[in-house]
């Protein structure tokens, strides 16, 4: 994968990326050689259908170190949709479309535990005395927050969005997770959670690791408006979509008046994006692809990237709309999760009502 979305050096050290991406390069190896010693807290909120700019930059990776032997907690997190907007609508659909996705995808809950934030009680439970380990000065640093209250669709900032970083520490410890693959941009929050890690256990006694970054080279994909993926722009293509809802979106994607096909990301970013999405999909580099297609343009373009998509994704969509029959099996999964997550939540409630003495 060859895209990342652009930095500059300064903001990269101010991230803290560089030795994110170094320690990053270390625990892979160290996952090759021995994946039993990890477990790793992922997820997404159920705000609607999973598209490829998910897929590729993040969902992929699951099923990778799944399938590597790293053990895998995928949080459906329904409580957080309610951080930037007034109401979960729809909210029941949402969270069986995310366990479909996953499954379709290849997320096993034999090996993998998928679970909602609603159904845990003691993870919730956790965020209490953990917000009594970070001050309201870091949480109003925190560039993640400032960046999604600016885009939040509340005319007011909610407690819950302010205080969302010490939520996801909740997330992310109460199953003592020491691995979150993460992009750049929530690196912030991680270091929260490690914060928080860090000062329960000097204060009340060795209860939680300090979670690392895994952070992959997650391509940038562009949505067919040119601007970022995005499940609330309608700019997307879900997993979920059939092969011609695909064609017609790519179809109307958005491109240039140059008609000779190349990769240049800067000088030409919708172009480069669809490349990159055909190469990913073929196992080829954008480069290839382009001197495929050579002087035919645009049409030709679109034409390779629908075909490159729909043979990508024809085996996740027999076996998401397989499952999609039935239901029954949907809840099960998401039943035995939730149970599994509750078991292990209880268990680390109990550790730190001991280690705050107060047990009783």
């Amino acid at each position: 994968m060859t895209v990342l979305a652009p930095t500059s050096p300064a903001t990269d050290d101010a991230l803290g990326t560089s030795a994110a991406r170094t320690r990053s390069a270390v625990l892979e190896r160290r996952i090759r050689e021995n994946p039993g010693r990890f477990r790793v807290l992922t997820g997404d909120r159920p705000t609607g259908r999973l598209h490829l700019g998910h897929y590729f930059g993040t969902l992929h990776n699951r099923v990778r170190l799944q399938d590597l032997g790293v053990e895998l907690f995928v949080i459906i997190a329904d409580y957080q949709v309610l951080t930037d907007r007034d109401v979960a609508d729809d909210l029941t659909r949402h969270v069986e479309e995310l366990v479909l996705d996953h499954l379709a995808i290849g997320v096993d809950p034999e090996r993998s535990t998928v679970f909602t934030h609603s159904a845990v009680p003691a993870l919730n439970q956790l965020l209490l005395p953990f917000l009594s380990l970070v001050s309201v000065a870091e949480l109003n640093r925190n560039p993640t927050v400032k960046d999604e209250i600016a885009h939040s669709r509340q005319s007011a900032v909610s407690g819950l969005m302010f205080t969302y970083p010490v939520h996801q520490a909740a997330d992310i410890l109460f199953c003592k997770a020491n691995l979150v693959p993460v992009g750049q941009d929530q690196l912030p929050h991680l270091e929260i959670t490690r914060t928080v890690a860090r000062r329960f256990n000097d204060r009340y006694g060795a209860v939680f690791p300090e979670p690392d970054a895994l952070l992959s080279d997650a391509p940038l994909l562009l949505g067919t408006d040119g601007s970022k993926m995005s499940k609330s722009r309608g700019n997307a293509i879900a997993l979920a979509a059939d092969a011609d809802e695909t064609a017609r979106l790519i179809k109307g994607a958005k491109t240039d008046s140059e008609r000779h096909v190349s990769y240049d990301p800067t000088g030409r970013p919708e172009v480069a994006s669809l490349l990159l999405l055909a190469a990913l999909c073929q196992g080829r580099t954008p480069e290839e692809v382009a001197a495929d297609i050579g002087s035919a343009g645009a049409a030709a373009l679109k034409r390779t990237v629908t075909e490159s998509v729909n043979e990508y994704l024809a085996p996740i969509r027999s076996r998401r709309a397989e499952y999609a029959r039935d239901r029954a099996y949907l809840r099960r999964v998401l039943r035995e999760g939730n149970e599994r997550a509750r078991s292990v939540a209880d268990g680390t409630l109990a550790e730190v009502r001991t280690a705050m003495n107060s047990h009783y």
